[in-house]
């Protein structure tokens, strides 16, 4: 695979590359590349989480990466996810890795680090935030805080303050060269790229994936931030996203009730379903209809399927119904792992008995 193939990999599921030609120097000028990606473990696990990173994980360590998941339960705790239990933490964050495990994320070049082992190991990594945190605004922190899932206000945790500043750090801990994070954490890669120059460290390459809207799209959902806090809130509205341990009447059932305008392809959760996740998956799929409408039709790519619906050629119900049968398909070895896996059956009693002791 040449430089020109791999950037086309990476922008392949990229929004945003800050910038392109770094990264064609990166690949041009190292043979060992890190990217990393984090996650606080809180809560259930919905397909952005679960599907749809194990297909961004895939595509990048196809190009010879090395993946580090920083396993974020020190930033969780912060967060006062799980009341700010790190025995609580610990037990989702193991729940978590089992789900990738189960949804075909290619774990040969995929390293799991969590923040309270490393960090506690490296006492160094405070001498980084200290470090930073001299070179930036208290103003330039606090608007990084929507990366915790809230709205800048004063009457926020002073952890608001902390916790983009340790976010920074992690990437230079890691060793990444790549922070691959969703649009949502933008301020906070942007803060690391313009603080680590004045502290001695090289800027990493930011690589912003695309963020899902939820299945009950709201106009407010419109921008990238907007749709990471609503899913970061989904678990209080779980008819707006598909759980990973979902069965299979519950995704047909939350498809059913989904948001999916006739004939338009804006702002339509159902498209972009079938956009970033399905045909990601599944080379060509079937179109379930009554002979009546057409019968069944075979759609090979992404845009076919989009023309085809815009035109009115696909009914929405015959779109939900057959996009919602793909999300099972690439479900259901979750769920048979959770049942039939015992370490992993167990991990899944507990987390179930966090939700709902």
């Amino acid at each position: 695979m040449n430089v020109e193939e791999k950037v086309s990999i990476v922008k392949s599921i990229a929004e945003e590359i800050v910038t392109e030609e770094e990264l064609r120097e990166l690949f041009k000028s190292k043979k060992k590349i890190i990217a990393y990606d984090g996650f606080e473990p809180s809560g259930n696990i919905h397909i952005a989480q679960g599907l749809l990173r194990a297909i961004t994980v895939n595509k990048l360590t196809s190009t010879g990466m090395h993946f580090r998941f920083w396993v974020a339960d020190w930033f969780a705790m912060l967060n006062n996810k799980l009341g700010g239990d790190l025995e609580k933490i610990r037990i989702v964050g193991e729940y978590f890795i089992e789900v990738w495990k189960a949804s075909g994320m290619n774990l040969k070049n995929v390293e799991f680090i969590w923040a309270s082992d490393l960090i506690m190991k490296h006492p160094e990594y405070w001498e980084t935030v200290l470090k930073l945190s001299t070179h930036a605004t208290i103003q330039r922190v606090m608007r990084c805080g929507q990366i915790m899932g809230r709205e800048e206000s004063t009457s926020n945790p002073s952890a608001q303050i902390l916790y983009p500043l340790m976010q920074a750090a992690d990437i230079h801990h890691l060793e990444a060269d790549i922070a691959q994070l969703g649009m949502d954490q933008r301020k906070v890669n942007m803060l690391a790229r313009d603080l680590f120059p004045k502290i001695g460290l090289k800027a990493p390459i930011a690589v912003h994936h695309h963020m899902l809207m939820g299945l009950q799209f709201k106009e407010s959902e419109k921008t990238g931030v907007e749709r990471a806090i609503a899913l970061k809130m989904s678990k209080s509205n779980p008819e707006s996203a598909i759980f990973m341990t979902d069965s299979e009447e519950e995704i047909f059932k939350k498809f059913r009730n989904a948001y999916c305008p006739e004939k338009s392809d804006e702002n339509n959760p159902i498209l972009e379903y079938a956009k970033y996740i399905v045909f990601e998956r599944f080379k060509s799929i079937v179109i379930k209809r009554p002979e009546k409408f057409g019968g069944d039709l075979e759609v090979k790519s992404y845009d076919k399927l989009r023309d085809l619906f815009v035109a009115g050629k696909i009914h929405p119900l015959d779109l939900k119904n057959t996009i919602a049968s793909h999300i099972n398909q690439l479900i259901k070895p979750v769920r048979e792992h959770f049942e039939n896996n015992a370490k992993a059956k167990k991990i899944f009693a507990a987390v179930k008995k966090l939700q709902h002791p």
